[in-house]
Parts: structure tokens; sequence; C-alpha cells
């Protein structure tokens, strides 16, 4: 999924001096943005309390949205350098295709994973024939500098680990790792992403770990996690030092648990692009302008995003935090 704002914020984030030593309960809000002609998604990262959550540096939720008589998702051609998209559905079908040549329709509870590595272009659309209803997140994970000029991968995993916390919870594992369950999903810093489904009348303890920081999304219903009540639009920051996270809900609900081990590298992200300096950045720009570097996606009906122009002002260090 491409940020499709015409005229993005260019931040720099990451380090380790804004993350809270201990627990925290810090509920942020999202912000509605645009998404093609027919899909709006919640901007929940980058966020104006937060930047990011461990590696997780991007999360819009999207639906459940009605597009029966809609075209639905329709992403153009799109750049990413050094980070990893997450595809993550709970209704619906989106149909991936990339400059490596990959064609896959992503599933319901099915993980697409694309790691950009040093470059890579993509497109996601709802198939000519979709489901009546369409309802996700997309997720971004920053690649550390080790890896960020890797070669580019499309991961396509069915089956994924399931945990089970009782009566009542099962979360799904789609990234990391979760009280021994581990993800196919290839991995490059220490991180987990959890779907977690409580029915009504669930009270229930995850254990965690202390040295990773969390945040909790909602997807559906609403719970309450750590005392603090979550419905879909918001996002509840957790900080670290928890062994347990109490999660309960007096209705079916759905939440994403996003975690890891706070990102140390200093990183500056603007549009699709993850980079450690404005030239990383300048040089990716300029190599999709040209039409050099990142391939070309193959199938899609219509043309491939335009880079935005690059803001005025020089970037300025701002944190993880504003």
């Amino acid at each position: 999924m491409s940020n499709l704002d015409v005229q993005p914020a260019a931040t720099e984030c990451g380090g380790r001096e804004d993350v809270p030593d201990g627990p925290v309960r810090e509920l942020l809000s999202a912000r509605a943005v645009p998404l093609g002609e027919s899909t709006q998604v919640r901007r929940l990262l980058p966020n104006l309390g937060r930047r990011m959550v461990g590696a997780w540096c991007f999360v819009d939720h999207y639906g459940p949205d009605d597009i029966a008589q809609e075209p639905g998702m329709q992403v153009p051609p799109h750049p990413h350098i050094g980070l990893q998209t997450v595809s993550w559905l709970h209704e619906g079908e989106v149909l991936h295709r990339d400059s490596l040549g990959s064609k896959q329709t992503v599933r319901p509870r099915e993980l697409g994973l694309m790691t950009a590595g040093r470059a890579i272009s993509h497109s996601e659309e709802s198939p000519r024939d979709h489901a009546r209803y369409l309802h996700g997140a997309q997720l971004w994970v920053a690649l550390p500098d080790a890896h960020r000029h890797r070669a580019p991968a499309f991961e396509h995993h069915v089956a994924l680990p399931e945990v089970s916390g009782g009566s009542g919870l099962r979360a799904t594992v789609i990234l990391g790792e979760l009280d021994g369950a581990a993800s196919p999903g290839s991995t490059f810093t220490p991180i987990v992403g959890a779907d977690v489904t409580l029915a009504a009348g669930t009270s229930a303890r995850l254990p965690v770990e202390p040295d990773f920081e969390y945040a909790v999304m909602a997807m559906s219903g609403e719970a309450e996690v750590d005392g603090v009540r979550v419905g879909p639009g918001s996002m509840l920051y957790l900080g670290s030092g928890r062994s347990t996270l109490p999660l309960s809900a007096e209705v079916d609900s759905s939440l994403m648990l996003l975690g890891g081990e706070p990102f140390e590298e200093r990183l500056v992200m603007w549009w699709n692009f993850f980079g450690r300096s404005a030239e990383d950045i300048v040089e990716a720009r300029e190599d999709w302008i040209k039409g050099s570097r990142f391939g070309e996606v193959h199938g899609y009906a219509g043309p491939r995003l335009s880079a935005p122009a690059l803001p005025p002002t020089p970037l300025k260090p701002r944190g993880r935090t504003r």
C-alpha cells in the first residue's frame, strides 16, 4: 500500500530516547486518509503522538467497507525502499503484483509479506470479481541498516500458528513469536505482530516480553486493554515493562497486537521510502522518476503513481514522538 498523501511530511524517527522505561497507557486517535477512489483508511502510525512501536512504523486500518458496487482498493504501481509491507485481511481479497513478477491474491487471515530491501515496486487492487466487504490493515516494518539494501522478496503464508490464552481468546501470530509460537514470515529485528480475537465475556491475560514496547489497535468490537477501552479508530500505546497483558471484552472483538524491541537506529521516512539521510530519499525519488532501480509492475490496468514534490524545508530530527 502506498502513502497517497500529495504532500507527505518528511520526518526523522527511531532511537530509544523517547521510549518509556515502563508501562504506559497512551490512547492515540487515527486520522482519515483517502486511498484511491473508493477507500478511506484510518492512519494510526505515524501519529501526532508517536511514530514507531518497535520496528512497526506505519499502520493503516480500513473497513469494513461495502464495495459491492465499487472498484474497492485500487493502488497503482508505486515504489518502496528500506522496509517490509504486511497485508492483513479480515474480509475481502487484495491482488498483489510486484516488479519481481509476483502475482498473488491475499485472502483473510493469510500473510502477504513484501520485503522491499534496496528497491521494489508493487500494486494492490481488489480483484474484478470481489467480495462485498473489504476490511483489513496494511502495516510497514522498518528494516535495520544491515538489511535495508538486501534483495527484494515477496512471501505468501496461508498457514500461521495460533495461541490460545484460555477460554475465549485466540491469537494468530502474523510476524515474530508470541508465547512460543513463531510465524514463518521473515523478520530482521525482534518483533511481534498478532491478530487477537476475544469472544464476548472473555477475560484473559496474554504473555508478553518485558523488553518489548507494545501497542494494541482495535479491528472490530470494543475491548478493554489493561483497563483502557479500545475501539476501531484508536490505538493504545503501552510502553514496555510488562510480562502479561490483561484483555477483556463484553462483545466479540478483534485486536492487533504490535510490539518489538525499540528501534535504535534513526531513520528518515518520506512518502514510501525509508532511508538514513535526506540524500537517500532524494536518490530514491529521482530513480523512480527516471524509471530505474525499481523495475516494472506488469498487469495493472493504469499508470503508475507519480512521486510527490519534496518538501521545501530540510529534514529536522523529531524523534519517535512529537
